[in-house]
């Protein structure tokens, strides 16, 4: 019966339902807690900032906890929580063995938050009031980022968007200037699609690009895009919205032209043999529905605390998120994180101690 439910839930979460009030361990956070700590501070990924911005200011509401958070990329979040100098940190591409080997602090967990479609945005004026969005192939979006397909009537684009013909002009490439999950979710996606990306390339939160005006966050980029014409970017998908940029449809490995959306992202994790350190890549998913262009964002902590009133209010505000936050990231974008990682993420949130006991409150975590 309990899988049953657990089966149910789960068709639920990939179609698109808000779930997170079903999900077994919401509403276990119910208040302000004694003896926890006021204050949280947080740094890293822009890719979940809008997210994160709801997430924090509800959270306060429920529990009187500050969680303070800067967006300053995936690449500062990493080294701020290797440093020590934020008690977690976010990113949206995961820690390499190297990096989780170099942090002062031990051991480091990948806690999912949620899920996003990176996808390309544009800005070309002749079609400002065009009905249809561009359609893109792995070929085209590697060419374009190669510095191969230099114009936006190349006939590989004009193959797929007849609406280019006329459009005789250089694309201008808007890509991140900071080190950035967003770019390791985008360039994991060029090297999987194309040999030659990966060979020239490769895949990382800062790469070696070979064209390219740089942007700083996803607002960076948005608005390079924004205020250029004839110009391309990458943004996670509520940034594109947020500044009502037209989004890409991209062919996936099914061979079908998909529109991100909070579906088709979801869609990208199902089936997937998550790993228990939930370090995992979701890029040119299997699934002939889902938009190709699609990682988690994590949050990052480390399991050994030592301030036991920072590690109460850390581990709940931890639990809260993977539970009782999903129910945000639809009207905001982002794909809810699916029932399996959510109990993954539980397992690694009993992790982190406090004095080698149990950092998170028994009365949640019974």
């Amino acid at each position: 019966m309990k899988k049953l439910a657990f089966a149910a839930i789960a068709a639920l979460c990939m179609s698109g339902v808000v779930f997170a009030q079903t999900v077994p361990g919401s509403g276990l956070v119910k208040g302000p807690e004694a003896g926890e700590a006021k204050n949280l501070t947080g740094a890293g990924a822009t890719f979940p900032a809008v997210l994160y911005s709801k997430w924090f200011s509800e959270y306060n509401k429920l529990t009187g906890v500050q969680v303070n958070y800067q967006s300053i990329g995936s690449g500062g979040g990493i080294k701020s929580i290797s440093d020590m100098t934020v008690d977690f940190g976010a990113t949206d591409g995961p820690m390499t063995d190297e990096q989780l080997a170099a942090a002062k602090g031990g051991a480091i967990i990948h806690i999912p938050a949620a899920m996003g479609a990176v996808v390309p945005t544009y800005n070309i004026p002749e079609l400002a009031k065009a009905k249809d969005s561009l359609k893109f192939t792995p070929e085209t979006l590697a060419g374009i980022y190669l510095g191969e397909i230099i114009k936006w009537n190349d006939e590989k684009l004009v193959a797929d968007n007849p609406a280019l013909k006329n459009v005789n002009k250089y694309i201008v490439v808007a890509r991140r200037s900071d080190g950035s999950g967003t770019t390791n979710i985008w360039t994991s996606y060029l090297t999987a699609v194309s040999e030659s990306w990966a060979k020239k390339v490769g895949a990382g939160n800062s790469v070696q690009w070979p064209v390219g005006l740089g942007g700083k966050g996803n607002e960076g980029v948005a608005g390079v895009v924004k205020q250029t014409p004839y110009s391309i970017g990458y943004v996670e998908l509520a940034y594109a919205n947020q500044n009502k940029l037209p989004v890409g449809q991209v062919k996936n490995k099914a061979g079908k032209f998909i529109t991100p959306n909070m579906k088709t992202a979801s869609l990208a994790a199902q089936g997937v043999a998550l790993p228990e350190d939930m370090r995992v890549k979701l890029v040119n998913s299997d699934n002939p529905d889902a938009f190709p262009i699609v990682g988690f964002t994590w949050l990052l902590a480390y399991t050994t605390q030592t301030d036991s009133a920072k590690a109460l209010a850390l581990t709940r505000m931890l639990w809260w998120a993977t539970h009782d936050g999903q129910q945000y990231c639809e009207a905001l974008d982002y794909a809810p994180i699916p029932v399996d990682a959510i109990k993954k993420a539980e397992v690694l949130i009993k992790k982190i101690t406090i004095d080698g006991k149990q950092a998170l409150p028994a009365s949640i975590s019974k």
